[in-house]
């Protein structure tokens, strides 16, 4: 029978709507002011730090909707804005520098809601308001990283290949390598020239010396990696803090772009990312008294360094492994009860430490953790100097010959939670600092919105004003089948972790409004040239909706195209533009192809009737 849809298709229309009322629901439901309490790497957050929480809050008299702990963090939640303001006041004064307290704004999606996965559309920094840096990466330490390593590399791969050189020290971009002989000078050029094609190799003029030095491609693909490298590793970082739909990408030859949507107060979003640590695990040089290296007497292969809770510690300068080689961690107990960090190591790791370890059981390898903070001092280019800080976080006896997997001891609870942390969102190739902050008030974000909104809901009232007078009933099935597009579009954008709404997707969603009606029309018009033509109301249903399939087809698989050429070559405001015209297209094709017809088969389907109201 013509226009009939099988009981299946038209359950699969109503479950498809109903699905994206659903997961469109929570987005009624608004967020609340909140006030997040964290710890930072020295401390902990316990059920005393939320007995204490309780105890500020009730004495500055601030009225509290609710006090959760979870995943260790405090989440508080307020009634205003005012009261934030108020609590994170009181709270940060309370608890002091041992604890980080940021302002954010927590959804209240209803807990039978968010256990099918439900929670509302993540929003732009453009829209929600939230944190935007420009951080800058220190291209000269990350070619001081790579020269380091050249430094501790070669000597010994000259032992290896039975060559007896003299000394090794630093020169420009590059190292010099001191021979006794010439005869050694030439067998260690004709070696490095043969293994090595990132280095130029040149005889000194006054000595019997190599000047190797690292080639400009080879510069070049250092400074890329250390920005590929800083930006998967602060996403990683700003993930597993959960912080919402970061952005992170790279902005020029030198820079990162960091914004945070929805975060209000920079302060933990710089916990987060100021933490510009490497590590490094070294043997203790158990020969040399650190009493002796504190008054200078301390041999060239090694270094004093500080543990961090206090006292010398003198370490070989040798680097056997860095947390570049790094894939997993994880904070545990021992079976002791004591706090440990179970490491996980790359394939070319578990070899170093394997071959570092195999003479060195029973002798302690310490962990060295580097930090990198700004000064307050600004260098002649006007970038912020950093000082260099670092601290012995800990000190394990090697047990056995270690591999790929090993763990770390001596470690506080807390300590070995926020060292596991770091471990797993790996170690930055080179420092970074914040060169450009800027904070977007919520306020403006819901200006953005209203805006946004408005356009949106005038347009449709000019859609639907002439749906309906041009085309009557058939008309008003054609805004129905809009606002159940507009439905499917938020409903999916909800869905989707990776889909954020920003004011240039907004602008999508309005002309997909338009293209929306688009498909409607030409089937409507179809369906007036098939009446026109003598057929009857079923054949000429029939005709419409089956002719115009292929011309609505062509045209929004074209656009579809276009939209993700747009998502996969473009950045920010193009990439959410281009996000929401796709699903937009996706949608209005089913609202206008699939579900407009079951309305129609509905009413008009299979009945004798010989006038359409089109």
């Amino acid at each position: 029978m013509l226009n009939k849809y099988p009981l299946w298709k038209n359950l699969m229309v109503v479950f498809i709507i109903a699905m994206g009322a659903l997961y469109a629901l929570p987005n009624i439901y608004g967020e609340d002011f909140a006030v997040q309490v964290s710890a930072t790497r020295t401390s902990e957050v316990t059920t005393d730090t939320l007995a204490n929480v309780n105890n500020e809050l009730a004495k500055a008299g601030i009225d509290i909707k609710s006090v959760k702990m979870e995943d260790g963090t405090i989440e508080v939640r307020v009634l205003d804005g005012d009261t934030q303001l108020q609590a994170r006041e009181a709270l940060a004064a309370a608890l002091g520098r041992q604890y980080v307290v940021a302002l954010n704004l927590a959804p209240t999606t209803p807990e039978w809601l968010e256990a099918i996965g439900g929670g509302p559309m993540k929003l732009g920094l453009d829209l929600r308001g939230g944190i935007h840096f420009l951080m800058e990466v220190d291209m000269d330490e990350a070619v001081s990283k790579a020269k380091k390593g050249m430094i501790t590399s070669f000597p010994s791969d000259l032992r290896q290949e039975r060559i007896r050189y003299s000394g090794v020290s630093s020169f420009g971009e590059g190292i010099i390598i001191k021979f006794r002989d010439e005869a050694q000078m030439d067998k260690a050029e004709f070696f490095i020239k043969n293994r090595y094609n990132q280095y130029q190799v040149s005889e000194a003029k006054d000595e019997t010396a190599l000047l190797v030095v690292m080639t400009d491609d080879y510069l070049k693909q250092i400074r890329d990696e250390a920005i590929s490298q800083n930006i998967t590793i602060i996403r990683n970082r700003v993930n597993e803090l959960g912080v919402a739909e970061p952005v992170v990408q790279r902005q020029g030859a030198e820079r990162i772009v960091v914004q945070l949507p929805g975060v209000q107060d920079p302060t933990r979003a710089k916990e987060i990312l100021g933490a510009t640590a490497t590590l490094e695990f070294r043997l203790v040089d158990t020969d040399t008294d650190p009493r002796d290296a504190l008054v200078g007497r301390i041999p060239a292969s090694s270094e004093l360094h500080q543990r961090r809770e206090g006292g010398p510690v003198v370490l070989k300068k040798s680097v056997i492994l860095t947390g570049d080689h790094i894939t997993g961690a994880r904070a545990a107990f021992d079976e002791n009860g004591q706090p440990q960090v179970s490491i996980d190591l790359d394939a070319e790791g578990g070899t170093k430490m394997a071959g570092a370890t195999k003479t060195a059981i029973g002798k302690p390898m310490a962990t060295l953790f580097t930090e990198y903070k700004p000064t307050g001092e600004k260098d002649e280019n006007g970038r912020s100097k950093l000082q260099k800080i670092e601290e012995v976080v800990s000190v394990a006896t090697i047990q056995s010959r270690l591999g790929r997997s090993f763990r770390i001891t001596g470690l506080g609870h807390a300590e070995a939670q926020n060292l596991a942390l770091l471990l797993r969102a790996g170690a930055l190739k080179a420092p970074v600092q914040i060169v450009e902050e800027r904070t977007i008030g919520p306020s403006l974000g819901a200006q953005n919105i209203e805006n946004g909104l408005s356009a949106m809901i005038w347009g449709m009232i000019v859609v639907v004003i002439f749906m309906a007078i041009y085309y009557r009933s058939f008309g008003l099935i054609a805004n129905l089948a809009l606002v159940v597009n507009l439905l499917l579009i938020v409903g999916v954008m909800s869905m989707i972790p990776g889909a954020t709404l920003t004011l240039p997707g907004i602008a999508g969603i309005v002309l997909t409004v338009g293209m929306a009606v688009d498909g409607n029309v030409l089937i409507f018009e179809r369906i007036r040239e098939e009446l026109q033509a003598g057929r009857s109301v079923q054949r000429a249903i029939s005709e419409g909706y089956g002719n115009a399939l292929s011309t609505i087809a062509d045209a929004n698989i074209t656009t579809f195209i276009t939209s993700l050429i747009l998502f996969a070559v473009g950045t920010g405001a193009v990439k959410g533009f281009a996000v929401t015209l796709m699903i937009g297209i996706a949608t209005s094709m089913f609202t206008a192809i699939v579900a407009s017809r079951a309305l129609v088969n509905i009413i008009w389907g299979g009945k004798n009737t010989n006038k359409l109201s089109i």
